[in-house]
């Protein structure tokens, strides 16, 4: 079936109105389909999404779920509602073929898709791959879970383009079609076990990236990661694999400092380790994933290094904020789950007061104790988890509760002294407290910012 076919005159039916809903209701409109969006929340809350809707000619309805969805052909559904949700039930006991947003505007790109998931490290590689990919010249696309949804830029990649997409499991549960001319899964650790029950079931829904591909597609994984190297994932695709190590077998690996690539089976270095701008061992594993990518489409390692050297990093991923009267403040908001918080303490050199908290995933968080132990001076919580958080965490490190972040962030401030770190690291979902990860993190700079203009002096509690 041709994608005209897929959409023109078809009723699609989106359920609900955030950013990948709402561009999947627009491309809809744009690819020729008949769009209806729901959404179960207020519509005062959700104003500028219905006001965008209006001007592009697109029925919706707002506050709860009418039967009108349920004249669909099919129906295309938000990542953040489950399927165990009412609205989901209903459409699949109608016999609805229900798919994820990224499924949907796959049928629309014309270029080639390169798509990564994993646990951890999935913004940053996202990001870096693409700079690779348009440093060489290619039109490129950065999207996905990464805030600009696939939907809304797929019909723009042109054949000779490249739409490097963030894929979440919550939007692999629901793909049919969607085949990646490379996939990448970075890493496997506990997380969204609240949304899936088991780490079987969130390992099966990941390797799901790679159900469509076919011999001449790559699957890129981790040599390092004892999930994703030690099981045999089901696949037709060529698999790449990439490592901090020195493996010969690897497409891309570390020797003696310096970070390798394999192409055409020859070995060429690419950069000293040193000199790659973003800091820690898993952004050396992200560096090393993004080249594997790269080489894969004959970027060359001039160009690698280049972007390498000069890459900053992402937005509230171990984000450096102004230092206030000596005291250093780390944004890695995006830090959602424990591993993260691992690699974060990981790469901070000094000693810590770590803001942990927010709605609970499911997974514990007794393993942070080991690298946290000589590091982190205090630990304050907040949000859903925060006696989950004192319970796992209170025989070992002093631990306070704070209603907002911006207190969180007052009394941590009242406790580091001069050369400190105080690191937002939530180990959490957002949602509890607010709308995204990055409406934390940008609370948390706020929070800071506060700090810069009303205080003077610096008075640290004696540890």
């Amino acid at each position: 079936m041709t994608r005209e076919e897929r959409i023109r005159g078809r009723k699609v039916g989106v359920i609900g109105m955030a950013r990948s809903g709402l561009a999947a209701a627009l491309l809809a409109k744009e690819m020729g389909g008949i769009p209806f969006v729901t959404d179960s929340g207020r519509r005062e809350a959700l104003a500028p999404a219905c006001a965008q809707l209006e001007k592009s000619g697109v029925p919706f309805e707002t506050d709860g779920h009418s039967d009108r969805i349920l004249q669909s052909d099919y129906a295309v559904i938000s990542p953040g509602i489950p399927l165990s949700a009412e609205i989901a039930r209903r459409i699949r006991e109608r016999g609805i073929p229900l798919f994820s947003e990224i499924e949907f505007a796959s049928w629309f790109c014309r270029g080639r898709i390169v798509a990564i998931t994993g646990s951890n490290g999935k913004t940053t590689t996202t990001t870096l791959a693409g700079e690779m990919f348009a440093a060489a010249g290619r039109p490129t696309c950065i999207c996905g879970n990464i805030g600009r949804p696939f939907a809304e830029a797929a019909s723009s990649v042109p054949p000779d383009g490249v739409a490097v997409v963030e894929v979440s499991n919550f939007q692999l549960e629901t793909i049919a079609d969607f085949r990646p001319a490379v996939a990448a899964i970075l890493n496997i650790t506990a997380d969204h076990l609240d949304r899936h029950g088991t780490m079987e079931e969130y390992k099966r829904t990941k390797y799901r990236i790679t159900e469509n591909q076919g011999p001449d597609d790559v699957l890129v994984t981790n040599l390092d990661d004892p999930v994703t190297s030690g099981e045999r994932i089901a696949t037709r695709a060529a698999r790449v694999y990439f490592t901090t190590g020195d493996a010969t077998e690897a497409g891309a690996f570390v020797r003696a400092g310096v970070l390798w690539r394999r192409k055409d089976r020859a070995e060429e270095p690419v950069i000293p380790a040193r000199d790659i701008l973003i800091p820690g061992p898993h952004n050396l594993q992200n560096a090393a994933a993004a080249t594997v990518m790269a080489t894969v489409f004959g970027v060359e390692a001039a160009v690698l290094a280049g972007v390498l050297r000069t890459f900053p990093g992402v937005e509230h991923r171990l984000e450096r904020v102004p230092s206030v009267a000596g005291v250093h403040f780390i944004n890695d908001s995006k830090a959602t789950n424990v591993d993260s918080v691992c690699f974060a303490l990981q790469s901070v050199d000094t000693p810590v007061y770590l803001i942990l908290g927010g709605r609970d995933k499911g997974a514990p968080y007794e393993p942070l104790a080991p690298l946290a132990r000589g590091k982190v001076r205090g630990v304050v919580a907040i949000g859903e988890a925060r006696e989950k958080i004192f319970r796992a965490l209170g025989r070992e490190f002093p631990v306070q509760f704070a209603d907002t972040l911006e207190e969180a962030v007052q009394k941590c401030f009242a406790q580091a002294r001069p050369g400190e770190t105080v690191l937002l690291s939530p180990a959490c979902a957002s949602f509890d407290m607010f709308d995204n990860y990055e409406h934390r993190g940008r609370a948390f700079k706020e929070a800071v910012a506060q700090l810069k203009n009303g205080k003077k002096n610096h008075n640290p509690v004696a540890p």
